[in-house]
């Protein structure tokens, strides 16, 4: 069945719902801009899935992730922001109007924010899903103060795992590596730091099978990816950090992504299509933090309100 072809030209549309998507759609909003953001089928972005937030500001006492995206949301509809709990399919931002599909219909706008985010790869044990958010984490920035004096694990080789697992020892009595390989994929610099450290150590060729425990983390089984010999461990926390993948597939012909498939900017805003900006964890892979996100989304928001003023002047001058 074919799409219904929308006929309103929009100012603006935002694609996704996390901190990027809903700040830039506040912003937008209070500029009579009118916005229509694509929320996703699951809206919210990565909060969704963390439970206290302890270093967004305003919230001296800490606040759920989900109650933190409700409260974005909420302020972005009391502006005026129409949001639509849908998935976009397909994009042509190849000419003004840009546009915009997904199963139901076809839509237009003059500009577009992408704000679509990343998604954490994680190992998929059930284990790892019963317990996210009560022992199982992707961001040890977000969560690793919940876990002073603990015993931390770290699954992964590359330089995430071991930026990780460095800054965890802030926190942790001991931090163990579980790594399949028998050496690290990470930098050297990074090597030699995490194996001078004396709260890190090492657990080589060695997969997690399950990650155990009632209403938190008490354990991992691991199996010997040599030998296929199994052995537990006990620990209070496991960080997977494997990777995270950014969600851009339905931009892949559109615009231009690095060899990660992370949207890329010159200045973290704009793309290499005119009208298209850009914000939050889909083209920041460093700092992957809701603040910072916030902060890209309003970026992005103010560069489409002055370009949108740009054409409008144009049009006049042209008229």
């Amino acid at each position: 069945m074919e799409a219904e072809v929308n006929s309103d030209i929009r100012k603006i549309i935002i694609i996704g719902s996390g901190p990027a998507g809903l700040t830039a759609a506040i912003y937008a909003a209070r500029a009579n801009l009118a916005p229509l953001l694509f929320a996703g089928g699951v809206y919210g972005g990565q909060l969704m899935l963390t439970t206290e937030v302890e270093n967004y500001p305003g919230f001296p006492e800490g606040i759920q992730g989900p109650e933190l995206m409700e409260k974005f949301r909420a302020q972005a509809e009391r502006f005026g922001t129409e949001i639509y709990n849908v998935d976009v399919t397909r994009v042509d931002f190849s000419a003004v109007p840009l546009r915009v599909w997904t199963d139901e219909a076809e839509y237009a706008a003059r500009a577009v924010v992408v704000a679509s985010g990343a998604s954490a790869i994680w190992l998929g044990l059930d284990g790892e899903t019963r317990l996210r958010g009560r022992g199982v984490s992707s961001c040890a920035t977000c969560d690793g103060a919940f876990f002073k004096e603990k015993d931390i694990t770290v699954v992964g080789g590359g330089d995430t795992a071991i930026e990780e697992a460095l800054f965890l020892t802030r926190f942790a009595t001991n931090v163990t590596v579980i790594h399949r390989r028998d050496a690290l994929r990470a930098s050297k610099i990074m090597q030699q730091r995490a194996f001078a450290h004396p709260k890190v150590s090492f657990v080589w060729d060695s997969a997690v099978e399950d990650i155990v425990g009632d209403k938190h983390v008490t354990g991992i089984r691991l199996r010997n990816v040599k030998t296929g010999a199994f052995s537990d461990r006990k620990t209070d926390a496991v960080f997977v950090a494997i990777g995270h993948r950014p969600n851009t597939d339905v931009f892949a012909n559109e615009l231009e992504l690095d060899e990660k498939g992370y949207i890329r900017s010159e200045d973290g805003v704009h793309t290499n299509k005119r009208g298209v900006f850009v914000a939050g964890d889909v083209n920041d892979f460093h700092y992957r933090q809701a603040v910072t996100a916030a902060g890209m989304g309003c970026r992005a928001a103010m560069e489409a309100e002055r370009y949108l003023e740009a054409i409008e002047s144009e049009a006049a001058l042209a008229s």
